[in-house]
């Protein structure tokens, strides 16, 4: 049985005090969906620190909102794998479709941070997802296999059984629109049966989330779907009660 993982994804958001207040709030339910769900929140890096002094002692799990391919050398501004793991995060996610776009990173680059991720002791959270154009073009799967088979190329299938994979539909991402649990659940099968044309063991083993504005409202009904392993949320990771209220959805359907 795949474990349920819920991460927020914080974004360019975050002041010292709302970073406290969210975490003191978190850390209690994900204490109590321990058992059934893992929880995590993966921060700017400016705030990663103190999301470890705060989240430490409790079940409540972090990470990185992005990773670079080196562990050290002249590459200003970047954070490294091995840096990140000073921090006690457990994830690194790559491939988000925000640095796709705005930071133009191919599918080669972010194979290449998530072997830099996994090869430093971090498990990477790759996404990977359409445009509203190829989703209407019907190009959905020739988009998620080519972003799948990067992977594959340079790290190979074994390299799943230490990743998660998050499906997020751009056209769903910041827009209020939801791909309905039925599309959802389609495209996550879509993706472990790819998968299992190279290992079907790992691919029966792979968490896949769910990523395109997964909110309390949405949740429940996305985590019944046999596929979706759970949520990476991103306006409703800001908001406890919201978070809270999808962590509860997939303590729920575990």
């Amino acid at each position: 049985m795949r474990k349920p993982l819920v991460m927020g994804n914080w974004k360019l958001n975050g002041t010292k005090e709302s970073v406290t207040a969210l975490v003191n709030a978190l850390k209690a339910p994900a204490d109590k969906a321990a058992a059934k769900a893992d929880v995590a929140v993966c921060a700017p890096a400016i705030f990663i620190g103190m999301v470890e002094e705060l989240a430490s002692g409790s079940k409540l799990q972090w990470g990185s909102e992005d990773c670079d391919v080196h562990t050290q050398g002249a590459f200003t501004g970047e954070n490294s794998p091995t840096m990140l793991r000073e921090f006690g995060c457990t994830y690194a996610i790559v491939g988000h479709s925000e640095r796709r776009e705005y930071h133009k990173e191919s599918n080669e680059c972010v194979a290449a941070k998530y072997k830099a991720a996994q090869e430093n002791g971090l498990i990477p959270v790759l996404c990977v997802g359409e445009s509203e154009a190829e989703f209407d073009a019907g190009r959905t799967m020739d988009v998620v296999r080519a972003e799948l088979k990067a992977v594959i190329d340079l790290c190979g299938i074994e390299s799943f059984k230490n990743a998660v994979i998050a499906y997020e539909p751009i056209w769903a991402i910041g827009t209020g629109k939801t791909a309905t649990p039925e599309i959802a659940e389609k495209v996550h099968a879509d993706i472990r049966a790819y998968l299992a044309s190279f290992d079907a063991d790992v691919a029966a083993g792979v968490r896949i989330l769910y990523g395109g504005s997964c909110n309390a409202k949405t949740a429940p009904d996305l985590f019944k779907q046999p596929d979706i392993d759970g949520g990476l949320v991103g306006g409703a990771s800001l908001k406890a009660p919201d978070f809270t209220a999808i962590i509860e959805a997939a303590e729920a359907n575990a």
